[in-house]
């Protein structure tokens, strides 16, 4: 049997969304547990909405629509960029673990806004 695999699943966006998702669940597994409504979901959430927005747009027909949701993910990334320092702040997360998840973030950045140029410079 082939393996299936949808055109969202190919992008090296998706890819790495994917990975940051992963990585944000393994970090956010030792906050304290009064954070796991608060916090944590709102963390979880946030990584979990770039990949999904990823796959969405790519269910759209047109470019610009695609690009539409690749800067919605683009946002989520941000905020949860904003949510991550914060939990920093509150000595859940050391230095060095805000650090590298700060350079997976950076390095999905470009390949989001490398994406988006892509989608809009896109002949219809």
């Amino acid at each position: 049997m082939n393996e299936i695999i949808f055109s969202f699943e190919r992008l090296r966006s998706w890819q790495k969304a994917r990975e940051l998702s992963l990585k944000v669940y393994r970090l956010t597994e030792v906050f304290p547990s009064n954070e796991r409504y608060s916090l944590t979901s709102q963390i979880r959430r946030c990584a979990i909405s770039i990949a999904a927005n990823l796959a969405e747009g790519s269910g759209r027909k047109s470019p610009k629509d695609q690009a539409h949701f690749t800067t919605i993910a683009y946002g989520s990334m941000m905020e949860l960029l904003s949510h991550l320092s914060i939990a920093s702040d509150l000595n859940y997360l050391t230095t060095e673990e805000l650090q590298n998840i700060k350079c997976h973030i950076k390095d999905l950045s470009v390949n989001l806004s490398n994406l988006k140029a892509a989608q809009l410079n896109h002949p219809r």
